[in-house]
């Protein structure tokens, strides 16, 4: 299909159940679609939104196109959890049917109040001009799955944004709310603002300032800032649009960023001694990546695993984007680390020693030990040729390398087929996440991740342990296994 801008923004009512069928029957043929990580039912998924802790249960949404793998009219798709790790649909959804969002239900997030979930997200509009208005608004959501949307702007656009202005974050700091809101100046620098709400009142917000992180002002966009705490240190991930490579270099399209401060200035909206600006994921894909204080005070975290303005080869099995696993973020020594929750173990099946394979069914964990100053490769998605992710360990230069340019369908190549992270020079201990079309690879528990996104062919289902002398444990995984 060709998506033009009428197709794009189509009302949900005028799709036929015909073409609703005909959607789903497509995802169904698709051989990529994963076991454990969180894709859409239908069509495009996109930004997580709304994570949360509500009435005993772990909340996200995920901003959803449901006709096909396209940036179209979209709306959230509530998801409920009670592990962080298995996620069951609600049926909530918060649709573009008024006149604040008219045109899209777009980024945000959540926080309860009383025996209601606050949504707070960007209603996209768009006049007879086609120009764009962003008004950041809210929603009530209660106990039973009703859902109320607040009936005013709660956040102007203020007068030196352009009509990029969006994605608000509601956070708590000494009993205090306040929220983050990503933008774009006039002159096109991405900036972002802090607000205060006015004795606590979710409806009623005062502008503080412009968040000073000393921003390089090299960004043209911030999008989907979070301001979490960890050890009462503020930890600001963001993604810079645009963001000059003599600043940081980087090869996705968009990276997703952070930095590390020492304390929090509410009063003049300072990050206060802010850390070198560091890249929260090494992999092809990482975006949008949310995160909250959770009730019992870890700082909890999952991420888009797609990009914008990124063809993927499911787009054609009308299903594009996966979650992360959900992870927790810790400091150590001054680095943050990100690393599944641990219940992410209950999903362990069969257990073998590590060894070649010559066929697994592409879900399944490698828990590993690799020995310092030696050169250990692998093959993941490995066909009989051995073709597939090359993954190279250097502990004696100190470099992990991924490779994934004979790995199935190849796509995004103007932004190349490989990356790199340097390490200590010692050994290191790795977990990688295989999920059909998805991997996920941790080093010393989250100190360092690559994620991104393979779409093998048919027969790329094996393991070879091609250099080096790996130990640990292949564990088949299965999405079933859940301990109460």
């Amino acid at each position: 299909m060709t998506w033009t801008t009428e197709k794009r923004y189509r009302r949900y009512e005028d799709w036929t159940k015909e073409e609703c069928q005909n959607i789903k029957e497509t995802i169904a043929s698709s051989p990529w679609r994963a076991t454990y990580h969180v894709e859409p039912e239908t069509g495009l998924l996109n930004d997580p939104n709304g994570f949360s802790y509500f009435d005993g249960k772990w909340v996200v949404f995920y901003q959803n196109f449901p006709f096909g793998a396209a940036h179209g009219l979209k709306s959230w798709v509530q998801l409920e959890s009670e592990d962080l790790v298995h996620f069951t649909p609600t049926g909530v959804k918060v649709l573009p049917d008024t006149d604040l969002d008219s045109h899209g239900a777009y980024s945000g997030s959540a926080m309860q109040f009383g025996d209601k979930l606050f949504l707070f997200y960007t209603g996209n509009v768009r006049d007879e001009n086609w120009i764009r208005h962003p008004y950041q608004i809210g929603a009530l959501l209660d106990k039973q799955g009703n859902l109320t949307k607040i009936d005013k702007v709660l956040i102007e656009q203020p007068e030196e944004a352009t009509d990029h202005f969006r994605d608000p974050q509601i956070f708590t700091y000494h009993d205090q709310y306040y929220t983050i809101v990503g933008g774009q100046t006039k002159d096109k620098k991405g900036y972002i603002k802090l607000y205060k709400a006015v004795d606590n009142d979710y409806s009623n917000w005062e502008v503080v300032g412009d968040l000073n992180f000393e921003n390089d002002n090299t960004a043209y966009m911030m999008e989907c800032p979070n301001l979490v705490f960890i050890d009462e240190q503020p930890v600001l991930l963001y993604c810079p649009q645009g963001l000059a490579k003599d600043v940081y270099q980087y090869d996705n399209i968009y990276p997703n960023m952070y930095k590390i401060g020492q304390s929090f200035d509410t009063d003049s909206a300072t990050m206060v001694n802010p850390g070198p600006l560091l890249n929260l994921d090494y992999g092809f894909e990482c975006y949008a990546t949310q995160a909250f204080n959770a009730p019992d005070g870890r700082a909890l975290a999952v991420s888009w695993l797609g990009l914008p303005d990124v063809e993927y080869p499911s787009d054609r099995f009308n299903h594009q984007g996966t979650f992360s696993l959900v992870k927790e973020l810790t400091l150590k020594d001054g680095k943050l680390y990100q690393y599944p929750v641990a219940a992410i173990t209950d999903l362990r099946s069969h257990k073998e020693e590590l060894a070649d394979k010559c066929q697994t069914n592409n879900t399944y964990e490698l828990e590993l030990e690799i020995p310092a100053n030696e050169q250990t490769e692998l093959i993941l998605f490995a066909d009989q040729d051995g073709k597939g992710l090359q993954v190279l360990f250097d502990t004696e230069n100190g470099l992990v390398s991924l490779d994934r340019s004979q790995a199935g369908e190849q796509y995004a190549l103007d932004f190349g087929t490989k990356r790199t992270c340097p390490i200590d020079n010692q050994s290191i201990n790795v977990n990688i996440f295989i999920d059909k079309s998805v991997f996920e690879l941790f080093i010393n528990k989250g100190e360092k991740v690559f994620s991104g996104r393979v779409f093998p062919n048919q027969d790329q289902t094996g393991i070879l342990l091609k250099q080096g002398n790996p130990t640990g444990h292949y564990y088949e995984l299965e999405y079933g296994r859940k301990t109460n």
